[in-house]
């Protein structure tokens, strides 16, 4: 029960009475004076009781619902937030104790690295997520993010997952094909578009279960100098601090990849455009299949999915990603890396 609540009920039961005792008293002679001052101080104390409990009352978590973001969305300028990040990096205050094992930050790679390099690049700060994508030059392909506390094992054994279940999808696509019959022009053109799907999921799984060149970015946790000594790391492209995070489960975190250079921007896909009609988008990937018991989470074009590490808990499928954490069609200057062959 909230206080003034609590407080309103005891005014509709306790202080009719006792303003009548007090009225009564205050008719008589010889003890009204010191009985008047009784009731008055006899008030005071329940009232002062009500308070205290309403005070001492356990009080809800205040964070459910807020959402933390950390890293760039569609339009921002990537210089912008890179300059931004270094700023907040330089100011994060030494003085101030961090919060549990430290600070929460966001760090980009400037390259897609393999899970063997992360050690050297991230050194022995405790990392919880990295995060991952086939860069297919001109294809939109998931993005990733995989718990990873045990660097780089985790992130083999995640890479290992989603390598299975983008085989699983890539042999759905091919089914779907196989299925559409018809010789009419949306038969052509969804045929079309199942077995490109199945072209990129077959691509992704091969560079997964190879241990690719795939990882961007990762989430660490480190007090503020030593973030301020991984940015100085080969590799590093930015450290984004995020003194503001608490709970990972509270906060979405949107690296920038690194083909983006200037303006993150939607994904375009250039990928193969068998038949142009009307009815939908020409040359994007259909949608993937559903889910099925077997095949876990599936996923629309560069979604961002959750994997489990070995001892994490069960894959959660997050929201889609926005565009901007897809492949940006004016970094000219920076393209996407072919993926390491299997």
């Amino acid at each position: 029960m909230r206080a003034g609540d609590l407080l309103r009920q005891l005014d509709q039961r306790l202080l009719p009475p006792l303003t009548r005792g007090v009225a009564r008293l205050g008719a008589r002679s010889g003890r009204s004076g010191v009985l008047t001052w009784a009731a008055l101080f006899s008030l005071a104390a329940v009232l002062g009781a009500a308070v205290w409990a309403a005070d001492d009352a356990p009080v809800g978590d205040r964070t459910v619902g807020e959402v933390t973001r950390v890293g760039v969305a569609d339009g921002d300028s990537v210089p912008g937030y890179l300059r931004s990040a270094a700023a907040d990096l330089a100011a994060l205050s030494t003085a101030t104790p961090s919060p549990g094992d430290g600070t929460y930050a966001l760090v980009t790679f400037d390259a897609y690295l393999p899970p063997q390099r992360l050690g050297d690049v991230l050194g022995d700060v405790p990392v919880s997520t990295v995060f991952g994508r086939v860069p297919l030059p001109g294809r939109q392909t998931e993005i990733v993010r995989i718990p990873a506390l045990r660097v780089p094992d985790d992130v083999v054994a995640g890479m290992a997952e989603v390598a299975a279940r983008k085989a699983t999808e890539a042999a759905d696509y091919r089914a779907r094909a196989a299925a559409t019959t018809g010789d009419g022009v949306d038969e052509r053109e969804l045929r079309a578009r199942y077995a490109d799907g199945a072209e990129v999921a077959d691509a992704e799984a091969a560079a997964y279960r190879g241990g690719c060149d795939c990882v961007y970015a990762a989430v660490v946790r480190a007090a503020p100098e030593v973030l301020r000594g991984v940015a100085t790391r080969p590799a590093v492209r930015a450290v984004d601090p995020a003194p503001e995070v608490y709970r990972l489960d509270r906060a979405v975190f949107t690296p920038p990849l690194p083909e983006q250079r200037d303006v993150v921007r939607p994904p375009v896909d250039t990928g193969p455009s068998p038949t142009s009609h009307p009815a939908g988008p020409t040359g994007s990937t259909p949608p993937a299949p559903r889910p099925s018991a077997s095949m876990g989470e599936s996923s629309e074009p560069a979604p961002l999915v959750t994997i489990p590490s070995p001892d994490a808990s069960p894959a959660v499928v997050t929201e889609p990603a926005a565009p901007s954490a897809t492949t940006s069609p004016d970094a000219t200057d920076a393209g996407p890396l072919a993926p390491t062959p299997s």
